[in-house]
């Protein structure tokens, strides 16, 4: 049986202001097992984005419980694409592993191998302004 790599149960999100409360998750429950591949699909406004940033650690819950396993990292695409225009597209895509300090020759070389798998290679040393919107998204 495989292991349970992310259990979230109860989660809730709310946002406040000075007159109301406004409810963006509420009663979230799921496990996650190791290897396995999930996708949180719903309309817009229903929270999706709200779960990830809470899993990501950019946002507080309200309420619940998330408990993950410690070798996992998550992280996610932004809605818009949060490129640096300073930086070249490879640049952008090793820009994590350099501030994490996981950044050498073997994960360069997977970040590059990545480029190529989603038809960004020719384009690693030209900066994001030279990519259309499509191609922005699909920077890793």
């Amino acid at each position: 049986m495989k292991d349970i790599i992310l259990s979230i149960k109860g989660l809730k999100k709310s946002y406040h202001d000075r007159k109301s409360e406004m409810v963006a998750l509420e009663d979230i429950s799921l496990d996650v097992y190791e290897k396995e591949f999930i996708s949180i699909v719903g309309p817009s406004g229903c929270g999706k984005s709200t779960i990830l940033s809470i899993l990501s650690l950019l946002e507080d819950k309200s309420d619940g419980l998330v408990d993950m396993k410690d070798n996992i990292t998550v992280g996610y695409m932004l809605q818009d694409d949060s490129l640096f225009s300073w930086r070249t597209i490879l640049d952008n895509c090793l820009i994590g592993l350099e501030v994490i300090g996981k950044l050498n020759d073997e994960s360069r070389k997977y970040v590059l191998k990545l480029l190529k798998t989603y038809g960004l290679y020719e384009f690693k040393d030209k900066y994001p302004s030279s990519l259309s919107g499509g191609m922005r998204q699909r920077v890793p």
